[in-house]
């Protein structure tokens, strides 16, 4: 696409960092195309190799297929809802990925939950057996129901679906819940302990995830290759009090840019924090679940508040690529960045270059905003100049770099213009 496929409106307020409910649903709208274009080549890839499947498999899966479909039918919304789940994201790109055999056929299995949660999510009618060889059933977006006995036998309409275990041991019943971002979202009731349901975090539809199996990479999180953080290791508690303190902060010092935060995530994946660690919170935003922020749990409100933005602002620069292209695809050049040891190509550069320009917007005006919180005013007073100064650097090699796109070119010279009007007025920038 051309920059021609986004209104300047909507480009300019991305580039400058801004809150804008329109770039919103426009992000939301390439996220979603990108989304169904992975679900398209998993079917594609199904119907090549389905005689190559085991035929239980084949059946499974045109029956997993068959329910959504259906769901679809009745609420399109709702499915759509669903299948921009974050970690729909990384199970399609992982089985995309994986080789014939059992591992492509392990991960097929997890279409049944999506089919379900959709079916659950439309208010559609369902019956019937659904085999389960892992033994639990994951409803992405809704929560992990233990079946012991490789199945769960289905069945409801009128807005109320009951999945039992083949074998009786446990059972939820789930009733339809409301609209993305509507109050009043009835939540399920199940039997401990075969059950679990994802946690809201307060005053959101963001929730909790910690149940999900492709929510971290196998291969876990950085460096240190951080896991994911398990029940009962990610206790809700905190997490719900720091989410809560966070949009505090983020709502004195910039409402627009709070509810742009809840309205640009999905979910909060907890990684596991090492005991006795008292090193940097690590935050991270994969390329295959955007909307998902994964991070160890951060030792205050702030320090939340600012991976928030930054993950965020991660989410909305690839979806804006998705539509339209910052940069061309295989540049070698490597660039210093003060913020990463190691050597950035282009692109991550821009990626980091963005949301750091994000954080020195929010410091800006947490430090000369009239309700700032003290202890919130007093950091960002220390961090301004110095993001503003590596920010400033970012920018300055991306400008010279040829790899940028005529749009990419227009972004980045959009970025320097909000950049250079930080800490130049006494109040609030635009």
């Amino acid at each position: 696409m051309t920059l021609a496929a986004v209104p300047l409106e909507v480009f300019t307020e991305l580039a400058r960092t801004r809150p804008l409910p329109e770039a919103t649903a426009a992000l939301r709208a390439a996220l979603h195309a990108r989304r169904m274009l992975l679900v398209k080549s998993l079917l594609v890839r199904f119907e090549q190799r389905r005689a190559l499947l085991a035929p239980e498999v084949g059946r499974r899966f045109e029956r997993d297929w068959a329910l959504l479909e259906r769901a679809e039918r009745s609420d399109p919304a709702a499915v759509r809802d669903v299948v921009d789940y974050p970690m729909i994201g990384a199970w399609l790109t992982e089985t995309l990925a994986a080789p014939e055999g059992p591992a492509f056929e392990r991960h097929l299995a997890y279409l049944g939950g999506v089919a379900v949660a959709a079916a659950v999510r439309a208010g559609c009618q369902v019956g019937g057996t659904l085999t389960q060889p892992s033994g639990s059933l994951v409803l992405p977006g809704l929560g992990v129901l233990h079946c012991p006995s490789g199945s769960a036998r289905l069945s409801g309409r009128g807005g109320l679906v009951r999945i039992t275990d083949g074998a009786g041991g446990s059972e939820v019943i789930l009733p339809r819940p409301t609209a993305r971002g509507e109050p009043g979202t009835r939540r399920p009731v199940g039997s401990e302990p075969g059950w679990s349901a994802l946690r809201t975090l307060p005053g959101s539809t963001v929730v909790l995830d910690d149940l999900d199996p492709y929510r971290v990479p196998r291969r876990g999180i950085g460096p240190a290759a951080l896991p994911a953080a398990d029940r009962p290791h990610s206790d809700h508690r905190p997490w719900a009090r720091r989410w809560h303190e966070a949009h505090t902060l983020l709502s004195a010092t910039d409402p627009g840019r709070a509810a742009e935060t809840s309205a640009v995530l999905r979910a909060v994946v907890p990684l596991v924090s090492p005991v006795g660690d008292a090193g940097i919170t690590m935050s991270a935003t994969l390329r295959s679940s955007p909307g998902a922020v994964l991070t160890q749990l951060p030792a205050d409100a702030s320090e939340l508040a600012e991976s928030l933005v930054h993950e965020s602002h991660h989410t909305k620069l690839a979806a804006l690529h998705e539509f339209v292209p910052l940069y061309r695809p295989g540049g070698g050049t490597l660039h210093r960045v003060a913020w990463r040891l190691d050597a950035r190509p282009v692109p991550a550069v821009l990626q980091g270059a963005y949301a750091h320009l994000a954080l020195t917007d929010l410091w800006w005006r947490a430090r000369t905003g009239p309700v700032t919180p003290g202890a919130w005013r007093r950091k960002a007073t220390q961090q301004f100049e110095t993001y503003r100064e590596q920010v400033g650097e970012a920018l300055s090699i991306l400008l010279e770099s040829d790899e940028l796109t005529f749009a990419g070119r227009e972004f980045v010279q959009e970025m320097s213009r909000h950049h250079a009007s930080l800490g130049v007025a006494t109040r609030n920038p635009g």
